[in-house]
């Protein structure tokens, strides 16, 4: 199974829906959590839904499940009082008291999914550790970053 991931940020909307439509992406989950920033401009919450449905044929769902806790955004991007790989850190354990791994539908993902957050690259972002966290959950999960 593939879970495919997905930025907004230094991309076209053309590119970025573009790239959702090439790999038949079925459904959108957001993971981000706050969704809806006027910086995100085609991705804000009441917008994106629209397109998505419009230019791709995708559902939406915004899952701040999977999402880190204001505590540690803010720790690491306002306050940057913890590096990357502490951040790294309290994400997985944050996911591990969450047990995302039992509050998801695994059946839901032979959808096409793509999760989506801000950052353009998944190398420092959450949605790679979401993934490589469930892949440690459920066997024969393929990561697929766009």
């Amino acid at each position: 199974m593939e879970i495919f991931t997905i930025g907004f940020t230094q991309t076209t909307a053309e590119d970025f829906f573009g790239r959702l439509k090439s790999h038949r992406i079925e459904r959108l989950l957001d993971v981000r959590l706050n969704n809806s920033s006027q910086l995100a401009g085609f991705a804000k919450r009441n917008d994106l839904p629209y397109f998505l449905r419009e230019l791709v044929g995708a559902e939406y769902e915004h899952v701040p499940l999977l999402a880190p806790s204001q505590e540690i955004l803010d720790a690491y991007k306002k306050r940057k009082s913890i590096s990357w790989p502490q951040y790294e850190e309290r994400f997985m354990a944050l996911m591990r008291d969450r047990r995302i791994e039992h509050q998801l539908d695994r059946g839901e993902f032979a959808m096409r999914t793509a999760l989506l957050c801000s950052e353009a690259t998944a190398e420092h972002c959450h949605r790679r550790l979401v993934v490589e966290y469930l892949s440690g959950h459920w066997p024969a999960l393929i990561p697929v970053h766009l």
